[in-house]
């Protein structure tokens, strides 16, 4: 097992590099046979979008557009991700609700799994939640 970067689901998504889309896209293509398997965590997936929705950079995707991108690569049975439900639960509210950033998505998803409804901070964004309650300190 190896473990997957940003830049590898970058390159692949973008296709800004045609030869190291190719390669990355093999790799895919081999984790989606079952011919390997690789492993990830949340901060790589909030660093790809992160990237994709970044004002700065060229790519500037809406949610909806990161969402329909990423859920493929995601969904690999041999994509191991620690928490894989509340990521792509996160990936969900991330599309529905443009308020939300994915770090915040991904918090209100693990909070849905844990059955928490009350969150302790200052992000007025989180007032927008359905059936979320912020408090401050």
């Amino acid at each position: 097992m190896r473990f997957l970067d940003t830049n590898i689901i970058l390159r692949y998504l973008t296709r800004d590099d045609e030869a190291k889309a190719k390669d990355c896209y093999e790799l895919f293509r081999r984790v989606q046979r079952g011919e390997e398997d690789l492993a990830t965590c949340e901060a790589i997936v909030a660093e790809v979008v992160y990237v994709l929705s970044s004002p700065r950079l060229s790519y500037r995707l809406n949610h909806g557009e990161i969402r329909a991108r990423l859920l493929p690569i995601l969904t690999l049975r041999g994509l191991k991700l620690p928490h894989k439900r509340v990521c792509l639960r996160a990936l969900d509210l991330y599309a529905s609700s443009a308020f939300l950033d994915f770090e915040d998505a991904v918090a209100v998803a693990h909070m849905e799994q844990r059955s928490i409804a009350e969150i302790v901070s200052y992000d007025r964004d989180f007032d927008r939640v359905a059936g979320l309650r912020r408090t401050e300190p």
